[in-house]
């Protein structure tokens, strides 16, 4: 976010000294908690880890089975991630689940005596599979933000599925762009800067203590099994719960209690003026697997959030006449208190909602947060500034020398750089094994081209604004990495936001008309957000690399073709949700089974940006700064106050990431079932910590994997004309919808 993100800088714990997982609207939530003391109390993990000396050593991990079954499992994670992030914003990514399942099935393929089949099975190949799979799973994280906030807002005529050559066209540029040019930065964020700045990236270092745990000999293998068979109950579970629900979505899914309330009082409480206001429970086992997930900092946080702005300041609002409702139901006095205070539809022409005017301060502290978390580490910035600057001079010297010439200036920064490099951590991987220069320059070039010259065409974007979109996609991706790689959060909501901003401003004054305008923000912001997605992925795959001793340009290919994959996958399943529900893509529809946060999110940023007659409420403006300003002053007094003996109070500081998430949402609703899982995980660690530390990592990706398969599922039974809006019941729904 499009992910961990949601996909989606938003929801990772700030405040421990160990960092958790992040959420955020249209990106990756990076799902684990990696805490080194629980593992090996002497572990330095900014160095390869040692393996079970039983493992056999394999030169060449880059295996067809490995490849393959990584991808098949990624195309899961995908068409899952269109499904949860159309729901609710979020994505995930692939890496846990690839690398567990993968160790099962790999593992008993490799007993068979068949060529390419079978064979001894080893970490490095396990890393493979995750890799491929983290590619397939990827970039659809812009198929639930700007593209069809595109079709919501008129800016693109047509429908995806007439268009389907034209979008490919977006996920082909900003997956090989992401992938190229965030190639030759593993060398200075993996290794030569990380243990400095405490670059963990916990997602991928959770990942690669996971693997090698599997991997160690009898006790591994028996641990391993147990994590896949729990990792498959929990995922055929939400399968079979998501699928039945449909057909009994108010008894299986959604618990209306208000509805319920209002109802039995034969339609004369007051209670549906609660149930307005989002607050409902929904069984949804994705976002009860992201709560077992996140901690109790996290989930509070979130849940505060939504109390703060669903239950204090939007009913304010409206009480004040600042924003207004819409009636849900129509000529219905057993429903006439029944509103929606969501809508994000007629901007510029009416009082806006509790959720437009709640949008701002929400973006606000996720733009604050994250440039503030980048600023007050510094020191990354000045010496990646020093090592750009030095490899440049080397390659510069080098190709000097191979004309014949010689300059002092060049010659002498090109040795510091050398000296630089081995004063700090030696690469362990040799020269063979990185990936060649030629290979992501010439790539990127290449990617670049193409894309100035389909994104005129096809878009309407000329080549300057192509090579913003570039040059944003790559400072966000530095961003991204940094910031991710200490929190485990990709702020990539923020980026999009900027860049939005930004575009809002190039395209103003250029001979654009407002769609036009708008076309080219959304797929602008696409490009930047959604090319350092995959830069980030990228990277956190290197970094898993780097632990188990697996050659970097064997990962590269890995995810390369896992990529190639998403390419079409993507889209494809766009095409099918749209195709199965129409409402996804129509800004005037009354009901949908999808609320599409992100969407929204993206189109009202749009909108506001370059339509004249949309602006942001003056009251709104006002807060969001105050927010603004007091979210950088806790990042400012954790960073540099509290420290040495006054660390461990951080844990009690709130997440101002997630309180952010839970003004953009629609309603408090994931919010309530992540606090569920969150409490779930507490009371499972007090009762057994290593019964969670074996189960519950796996239960939590079983669970967000089998529901998003499920969405998949109830896309083809809407297709095919047997789904549970016709089939199924709506009892206990209000106004029998939910």
């Amino acid at each position: 976010m499009a992910s961990t993100q949601v996909r989606p800088a938003e929801v990772a714990d700030h405040t421990a000294a160990t960092p958790t997982i992040e959420k955020d609207l249209d990106e990756k939530v990076h799902s684990v908690d990696v805490n080194t003391e629980d593992v090996e109390p002497d572990l330095d993990l900014y160095v390869p880890l040692d393996m079970d000396g039983s493992i056999v050593d394999q030169h060449d991990p880059l295996t067809i089975r490995a490849v393959i079954i990584g991808i098949i499992l990624g195309s899961l994670v995908n068409a899952s991630n269109l499904y949860l992030g159309l729901k609710t914003g979020f994505t995930f990514p692939a890496s846990m689940f690839g690398a567990i399942f993968g160790y099962g099935i790999i593992k008993i393929l490799s007993r068979s005596k068949l060529p390419i089949i079978g064979g001894s099975f080893g970490p490095q190949e396990n890393s493979i599979v995750q890799a491929a799979a983290q590619g397939a799973g990827g970039i659809s994280g812009i198929f639930v933000a700007g593209i069809p906030a595109m079709y919501r807002l008129g800016a693109q005529e047509g429908n995806p599925k007439d268009q389907f050559g034209a979008i490919i066209t977006i996920t082909l540029v900003c997956s090989f762009f992401g992938l190229f040019f965030v190639t030759p930065l593993r060398k200075f964020f993996v290794i030569q800067v990380a243990r400095e700045l405490k670059l963990l990236f916990p997602t991928a270092t959770a990942v690669a203590l996971t693997i090698r745990s599997m991997h160690a000999g009898a006790a591994g293998a028996r641990e391993a099994m147990s994590k896949l068979k729990a990792l498959g109950l929990a995922f055929t579970a939400a399968l079979v719960q998501r699928v039945s629900s449909y057909y009994a979505i108010g008894i299986l899914y959604d618990w209306h209690f208000f509805t319920w309330i209002h109802i039995w009082s034969g339609y004369t409480s007051w209670a549906m003026n609660i149930e307005s206001w989002g607050w409902w429970f929904e069984w949804t086992p994705a976002f009860i697997g992201s709560g077992i997930l996140i901690g109790m900092n996290s989930a509070l946080s979130m849940f505060g959030g939504a109390v703060l702005a669903w239950a204090i300041i939007g009913p304010t609002l409206v009480h004040y006449g600042e924003c207004i409702g819409k009636p849900q139901v129509e000529d219905d006095p057993r429903w006439a208190d029944y509103y929606s205070f969501a809508s994000l539809s007629n901007l510029g022409h009416e009082t806006p909602s509790p959720r437009y005017w709640l949008l701002w301060p929400g973006v606000m502290i996720m733009v604050c947060t994250s440039m503030a978390e980048l600023f007050v580490q510094y020191k990354v910035i000045g010496y990646a500034g020093q090592v750009i600057w030095q490899k440049s001079c080397a390659s510069i010297n080098t190709l000097l020398v191979k004309s014949g010439k010689h300059s002092p200036y060049f010659s002498e920064r090109a040795a510091r750089e050398v000296k630089a490099a081995e004063g700090i951590i030696e690469d362990p991987a040799p020269a063979e094994e990185q990936v060649k220069m030629w290979m992501w320059s010439t790539g990127l070039v290449a990617v670049i081209a193409v894309g100035m010259i389909i994104f005129a065409l096809q878009w309407g974007m000329n080549p300057g604004l192509t090579i913003l979109a570039c040059l944003l996609g790559f400072l966000f991706s530095f961003l991204a990495i940094q910031i991710g790689a200490v929190t485990d959060q990709t702020p990539l909501t923020a980026a999009s936001k900027a860049s939005q901003l930004i575009f809002g401003a190039a395209t103003k004054g250029s001979g654009f008309s407002i769609k036009d305008a708008q076309r080219v923000n959304l797929v602008a912001g696409g490009l930047a957000s959604g090319g350092a997605d995959v830069a980030y992925s990228l990277t956190s795959d290197f970094r898993t690399g780097f632990l188990l001793g697996t050659p970097p340009i064997k990962q590269w290919y890995a995810q390369g073709l896992g990529s190639i994959i998403s390419i079409f996958l993507a889209p494809g399943m766009f095409v099918l949700f749209t195709t199965a529900y129409p409402c996804i893509l129509d800004a005037e529809a009354k009901h949908c089974a999808f609320a599409i946060p992100s969407v929204a999110a993206w189109a009202a940023v749009a909108q506001a940006v370059t339509d004249p007659a949309v602006s942001i409420p003056l009251t709104s403006g006002i807060f969001s700064i105050v927010m603004g300003v007091f979210s950088i002053a806790q990042v400012v007094f954790r960073h540099f106050y509290l420290v040495g003996e006054r660390e461990k109070y951080r844990e009690w500081l709130p997440n101002w990431g997630a309180i952010a998430l839970s003004f953009v949402l629609p309603n408090p609703v994931f919010t309530t079932a992540a606090l569920f899982g969150a409490i779930v995980a507490f009371g499972w660690k007090k009762w057994n910590v290593k019964s969670f530390d074996l189960y519950g990592y796996a239960v939590a990706a079983g669970f967000i994997a089998g529901e998003g398969l499920g969405g998949v599922v109830g896309a083809v039974l809407q297709i095919a004309g047997v789904s549970g809006d016709i089939l199924g019941t709506t009892l206990g729904c209000p106004a029998d919808y939910c």
